[in-house]
């Protein structure tokens, strides 16, 4: 490394520099990778401070600081291709930092993953400009198509970077079901049983000659949700929207989250953070295995043995949220699946495999869980998770619409 030369560059190379990598973090942030401020310094420094020589040094030292999961990877070499790909840009910023830089190979092509969100990112700065000196006009949209019915309607994965942020906030505005249950406990009440015990204690304070009757009725509050999410590769990006409404579910009333592909992981405490930014970048860092396999059989037994008595208390919903495409094909899926059926009060499938209309439960896993689920709904959109806060909220009255045994009677 060249730390004698880089430690004493001036004022304005050190602020060329940081300006560059400054934007190349928010370009990323956008785009969707947890880029926070202290990252940005941290690639400064290690910038300067690591005497780059050609565009690959450039490319791991950034590397290093920004790119933290795997699935990070593909996002960060799109953007890395675009952003620097400008004429003479890589070299000017290395001529600051060595006076000598030998011209570096020419970048190979790199793979489009995550190219349409990249886009969007770029183009934010440029309309926020164009927007400034833009006249406004009036236009007259009664006739036509509002963009938030459109957004509602959307499947998340076909979502932009832009749209997906939107649908964020507006699961974290979500009307919630309002739904009670009677519990055990019972509590003071104007009218329903008789209370002897606070009857008598409002007698002795008169002296026991009047004796006022007391009563009392059972408490309701919310049932628990306990929420069971997969997060193999064909279900990932569904997960991590679907994280967004658990978290803003939890402030509210009791839900306990696991995520599960080739394991199970109990992220409760996570989502329980207030800044959602702050909860999920907890999830992810606690998660090992997300856009891997799936095992939902052994996900199922590991959470019938070692949580159903923990979080199973109070009757819960629980959301079991996967597309059921199991590998294993013996009989543990469905005992397992049997078996929480019958520890909670409701059980209710969300599969984003029902977005399509042709849809047929042909799949071994599919036909071993359906018989054992009260409801099987689909998870792919705003409306569908409107829906869902809707049903949560009917007190488990049956709809026909979503009965499972339907499913299995086309195949039949």
């Amino acid at each position: 490394m060249n730390t004698g030369q880089d430690t004493h560059l001036s004022e304005a190379s050190r602020g060329k520099i940081t300006e560059n990598i400054v934007h190349f973090a928010r370009t990323l942030r956008k785009a969707g990778l947890p880029i926070g401020p202290a990252s940005v310094v941290e690639a400064v420094e290690a910038v300067v401070i690591s005497g780059l020589r050609n565009r690959d040094d450039l490319y791991w030292t950034l590397h290093a600081v920004f790119v933290n999961k795997h699935e990070q990877q593909p996002v960060f070499d799109e953007a890395f291709r675009i952003y620097w790909k400008t004429h003479g840009l890589v070299e000017k910023l290395l001529s600051i930092l060595s006076p000598v830089a030998p011209a570096g190979p020419k970048e190979p092509e790199k793979p489009k993953v995550g190219q349409t969100r990249l886009s969007q990112a770029f183009e934010t700065n440029r309309k926020r400009e164009a927007a400034e000196t833009r006249p406004q006009v009036e236009v007259d949209a009664r006739f036509t198509v509002s963009e938030r019915e459109v957004l509602q309607k959307k499947d998340f994965a076909q979502m932009t970077a832009t749209e997906i942020a939107q649908a964020r906030r507006a699961l974290q505005s979500i009307q919630l079901p309002l739904d009670k249950v009677a519990t055990r406990r019972l509590v003071p009440a104007g009218r329903g049983r008789i209370d002897p015990r606070r009857t008598l204690r409002a007698s002795l304070r008169a002296g026991g000659n009047v004796i006022d009757l007391r009563h009392r009725k059972r408490a309701e509050q919310h049932p628990p949700i306990v929420a069971l999410c997969d997060i193999s590769g064909s279900m990932s990006q569904y997960t991590r929207v679907l994280l967004h409404f658990l978290h803003a579910l939890s402030e509210k009333r009791r839900v306990q989250t696991f995520l599960f592909g080739t394991r199970l992981t109990n992220i409760t405490r996570d989502l329980t953070r207030k800044d959602p930014d702050e909860a999920f970048l907890l999830c992810t860092d606690s998660v090992a295995d997300w856009s891997g396999g799936t095992r939902i059989a052994h996900a199922l037994y590991e959470f019938n043995r070692k949580w159903s008595r923990r979080v199973l208390s109070g009757g819960p919903i629980v959301l079991f949220i996967s597309d059921g495409l199991e590998r294993q094909e013996d009989s543990m899926l469905e005992w397992e699946m049997d078996r929480l059926h019958r520890s909670c009060r409701r059980l209710v499938w969300l599969n984003p495999l029902l977005r399509f209309d042709q849809f047929e439960a042909k799949a071994r896993g599919i036909r071993a869980l359906l018989p054992h689920v009260d409801e099987f709904r689909p998870v792919h959109s705003l409306d569908a998770v409107a829906d869902l806060c809707i049903a949560l909220g009917d007190r488990g009255k049956s709809n026909r619409a979503h009965d499972p045994r339907q499913w299995l009677h086309r195949v039949a």
